[in-house]
């Protein structure tokens, strides 16, 4: 049974299930790249009229939509649709077959290594309790830069987020971090 729950972005809801969605982490799905997914479920769920993006993690989906698309009328559709899916499938949506060689681990330093530490152990958490996702993208020269994706991405208080939150949690944890980017 699919639960909904609001996030702190307007524009986006997460869908909830006790079944496992992702058996690879969150991968983030867009709509302008739709011809390149595979997922026939992903596709469905960009296929609905303003829904921009689909981040899928282990317990939840979440769908960020346009300015202009009702919840009222979109909700439905993707809980039938999601509903679907696990009735007739007993896999999870994304599965280890399913991943990429290109989301390998690259060989990471020590600095890099405590900074992808604190990101999974202390922001990830509380990043996906709002329906999103953080993603390391690099570290130079004293500045971390990730990408917030989900509910994340788009969100009117997500720079206070990266500021006050992850900047100050990786500064706090990693003396060498001395600001956060987001990509």
């Amino acid at each position: 049974m699919i639960q909904t729950e609001n996030t702190p972005n307007p524009n986006a809801v997460k869908f909830l299930s006790d079944q496992n969605f992702s058996e690879v982490g969150a991968r983030e799905f867009q709509k302008k790249d739709i011809k390149e997914i595979k997922n026939n479920l992903i596709k469905n769920l960009l296929n609905f009229e303003g829904v921009e993006l689909v981040l899928v993690s282990k317990k939840f989906i979440s769908v960020k939509k346009k300015d202009d698309v009702n919840w009222n009328t979109l909700k439905p559709s993707i809980i039938s649709t999601i509903n679907d899916y696990i009735e007739k499938n007993k896999e999870p949506i994304l599965t280890t077959k399913d991943q990429n060689s290109s989301d390998e681990k690259e060989n990471d330093n020590l600095v890099v290594e405590e900074i992808k530490k604190v990101l999974d152990s202390k922001i990830r958490p509380a990043v996906e309790k709002d329906g999103g996702d953080i993603k390391f993208v690099s570290f130079n020269e004293g500045t971390v830069k990730v990408e917030l994706r989900g509910s994340c991405s788009g969100c009117p208080s997500s720079i206070v987020t990266l500021k006050n939150g992850v900047q100050n949690l990786l500064k706090h944890y990693v003396k060498e971090v001395k600001n956060v980017e987001a990509s």
